[in-house]
């Protein structure tokens, strides 16, 4: 029996039942969406009354930096549901060589989604040095607060993200057989990824495009 036909064998259930991870899961980025938008609340306020220092600050913002970084991440959300599609298949790994990009299993599809997440903190934290060089920095302005503390936070739920990817990547390699609850984890997962992709894209609007 294969892995995929164990993992189908185990993934019996009512139909009608929810399946109350990934209901917690909505939960929680439920409330995740509060505190995202009380960021927003505040950044929009501090720049209601200085229109003038963002004005001036934004000039510093490097668009087409921000812009194939965001395309990197948004890039990172279609490798993931890639990995989904295969978690929901019951394939953990390849079963082909590791060329042969069909044959991709979960652990290959959200290998490359950390990969280019990893590529987007790396980034980030290329262009916090070059803004603070060029003096902007958390601490000298009302912008630099508000810069910082919104791109920062959307920063750590990301590493967040990072973090939980090799908690699934790793237990695709310790489970002795792919079963429906590591495929559910490998799901709630990438709804958490999705969430951060999105909460960047409407940050990288407000931020670099609404100057």
């Amino acid at each position: 029996m294969t892995d995929a036909e164990r993992f189908h064998a185990t993934a019996s259930g009512p139909a009608t039942r929810p399946n109350l991870t990934a209901v917690g899961t909505m939960v929680w980025l439920g409330s995740e969406i509060m505190f995202f938008a009380g960021l927003f609340a505040m950044y929009f306020t501090i720049r209601s009354v200085s229109p003038d220092l963002w004005a001036e600050r934004t000039e510093y913002l490097d668009l087409t930096f921000a812009s194939i970084n965001t395309t990197i991440l948004v890039v990172s959300s279609v490798w993931c549901q890639f990995g989904v599609w295969a978690a929901e298949k019951g394939i953990p790994h390849r079963t082909g060589r590791l060329l042969e990009i069909g044959k991709w299993g979960m652990r290959e599809w959200y290998t490359l989604t950390y990969l280019f997440g990893a590529t987007f903190i790396a980034g980030q934290v290329w262009e916090y040095a070059t803004l603070i060089s060029e003096g902007v920095t958390p601490s000298v302005d009302p912008y630099g607060s508000a810069f910082y503390i919104t791109t920062g936070f959307h920063g750590l739920h990301v590493i967040g993200g990072l973090i939980a990817f090799l908690f699934i990547i790793g237990r695709s390699f310790t489970a002795k057989r792919y079963t429906h609850a590591q495929a559910t984890g490998a799901v709630v997962t990438s709804y958490y990824w999705h969430f951060v992709d999105i909460v960047w894209v409407a940050l990288f609007a407000v931020i670099y495009l609404v100057r």
